[in-house]
């Protein structure tokens, strides 16, 4: 009976002891991406406040942290240090000081940063300062230093909260290489995505067998950019074909998602996007459960709308220094405008516009023919005092200004399949002109079209028709060089170019010209210093009073057709709220 009433004991005293064992630990992990700058809620662009940006951010953070202590995870997800004055400012201007986004990361006391390609835009001074003054790791496990083949950046960190191993995994697109010059990412290589992610899933599960694993990747859910080497959005193709991932976190594509996928061995996967410029947070409660020595994790994900959340004070008043150092900045007056220009007039034919930029950068490069297209969909600069402000509307990104030796059916293929992304084949007058998508009027890359506004280029230098009752590779048709003389498609010309386009970014070099990649970097014959808004501005401050015009030298044909069809697609695109 003794040890029949000892075996009860012991048999109770292990059952107590075996539900000891379980756990269950609530993580809050918070995702910014894409923020571009937009650190105030205010836009230094066109002088206004503004929804959204990381003082908003903050307000919430604050409160979660409330709740969630230590477990609150705040994750940052590249594309950082371009996209307004602030970051321009502070990476080129004032660099005597920390840079406000190292500031940043560090009062919001960021647990991860990676690294975007618009981080690397600004070129290694730049990003290796900001990089070192930041207080949380930068990940990057594909980054790697071309020397040493070692990654440049930290591939992955491991937190701990309350006894459960999280372990984050950072990723980069690897298309760096057909967007910048190698100036800027100099001395590095960057790995395909998918290989990587296996390669570093299995050394983290056999090294540090993780309870959770996060993906933070700067890259889209898919499409963009393919080549045999890689893919330039491959976080859905990484979720369903590299088993591991919890829940990843990505960008770059400016599209909010939240998507659960399966990956090959049947699992779940959350993928998670808040798009760009501080309007969402990627907002996740992980709930890890641990019982005998297994863990059963739970992922739930939304998107956190913060644009009209309330202003943190604390943060305003920590960084009031730098938004009065950027607002004098921005307000430097550099000339005057007799008229007011906007990129809306870009679409439907030769505009003041874009025929500004285009003119200017003839002028400064001297080439005989120039490309570019719209880099803010809706942008404006009034009539009046042109100021530092006004400078990143005309011009959105701090790409260098080449000249590049093209054929004249180099230019004219360039050309066409710029048009073939931007226009309509119409088959009758009651057709649209342009290509439209009423599915992408969220998308803050397309905004109503069904390809990206940044790849639309036209041109100056030459006279040119588009008749859109053609077929797509068959709608231009040079008539003149501008200056009266004859075009020739046999002639090498000199063309004023924008370093994203030169390097083969949008392929319209690559695929429309037919210039293979790695021919691209033969064909520059010259690369500004300094970035080309810098050139812009410098013409502007030198002429002082400018009346902008349309050159008027392109446009589109049947005429009878194109003028209806333009007023309304114009009343879709900009008269749609």
């Amino acid at each position: 009976m003794r040890k029949f009433i000892l075996t009860l004991v012991f048999a109770f005293i292990s059952s107590n002891a075996i539900m000891a064992q379980t756990k269950t630990v609530h993580l809050r992990i918070i995702e910014t991406s894409d923020i571009h700058g937009s650190f105030f809620p205010y836009d230094f662009i066109n002088r206004k406040p503004r929804k959204g940006s990381l003082a908003r951010i903050s307000t919430h953070v604050n409160l979660l942290r409330q709740q969630y202590g230590r477990n609150l995870i705040l994750l940052e997800n590249g594309d950082i240090l371009q996209g307004q004055p602030t970051c321009y400012y502070y990476n080129y201007i004032n660099t005597g000081t920390t840079n406000i986004a190292a500031d940043l990361v560090n009062y919001m006391q960021y647990d991860v940063q990676t690294i975007g390609n618009h981080d690397l835009e600004t070129g290694h001074n730049v990003y290796d300062k900001w990089i070192s003054e930041i207080k949380c790791p930068v990940l990057g496990a594909n980054v790697v230093d071309a020397q040493t083949g070692k990654p440049y950046l930290k591939p992955y960190i491991i937190l701990e909260r309350e006894g459960v191993k999280i372990a984050i995994l950072g990723l980069l697109t690897p298309a760096i290489p057909n967007w910048l010059s190698e100036n800027l990412w100099n001395g590095l290589k960057f790995e395909d995505m998918l290989s990587c992610a296996r390669k570093w899933m299995s050394y983290i599960q056999e090294n540090e067998k993780p309870d959770v694993v996060i993906g933070l990747f700067h890259s889209g859910y898919d499409g963009g950019i393919a080549t045999n080497d890689y893919r330039e959005n491959a976080t859905a193709q990484i979720a369903r074909e590299v088993p591991g991932f919890d829940v990843i976190f990505y960008g770059h594509d400016h599209i909010r998602r939240v998507e659960t996928l399966k990956n090959i061995e049947g699992k779940e996967v959350v993928v998670i996007d808040p798009a760009n410029n501080a309007m969402y947070v990627a907002d996740t409660e992980i709930t890890i459960t641990q019982e005998n020595n297994k863990t059963l994790t739970k992922v739930n994900a939304k998107l956190t709308n913060v644009s009209d959340l309330p202003i943190d004070e604390g943060f305003m008043q920590r960084f009031k220094h730098e938004y009065r150092e950027v607002d004098k900045f921005v307000n430097k007056k550099i000339g005057k405008f007799q008229n007011t220009i906007s990129t809306r007039d870009s679409y439907f034919g030769s505009s003041a516009f874009n025929d500004l930029i285009l003119n200017l950068s003839l002028k400064i490069t001297g080439a005989d023919v120039a490309f570019n297209a719209p880099l803010a969909f809706d942008a404006e600069i009034k009539k009046g005092p042109v100021r530092v402000a006004d400078m990143f509307n005309l011009y959105k990104f701090e790409n260098q200004l080449y000249v590049m030796s093209l054929t004249g059916e180099e230019i004219r293929r360039h050309l066409e399949m710029s048009y073939d992304q931007w226009v309509n084949t119409m088959k009758s007058p009651e057709d649209h002109l342009l290509l439209l998508s009423p599915d992408t009027r969220d998308d803050q890359q397309r905004l109503g079209f069904q390809n990206y506004t940044f790849n639309f280029d036209s041109a100056a230098g030459i006279d040119y028709e588009v008749d859109v009752t053609k077929p797509d590779g068959h709608k231009v048709r040079i008539l003149r060089m501008s200056n009266g003389q004859p075009f020739d498609e046999a002639k090498y010309y000199k063309v004023a170019i924008n370093s994203y386009r030169g390097n083969g970014g949008g392929e319209l070099l690559t695929k429309g010209a037919g210039i293979p990649q790695e021919e691209l970097k033969n064909r520059i014959v010259w690369s500004s210093e300094k970035d080309q808004r810098y050139y812009l501005m410098e013409e502007i401050e030198k002429t002082k009073a400018m009346a902008p015009a349309a050159n008027n030298n392109w446009r589109f044909i049947p005429d009878e057709w194109v003028r209806p069809a333009a007023e309304r697609d114009r009343e879709i695109l900009f008269n749609k709220k």
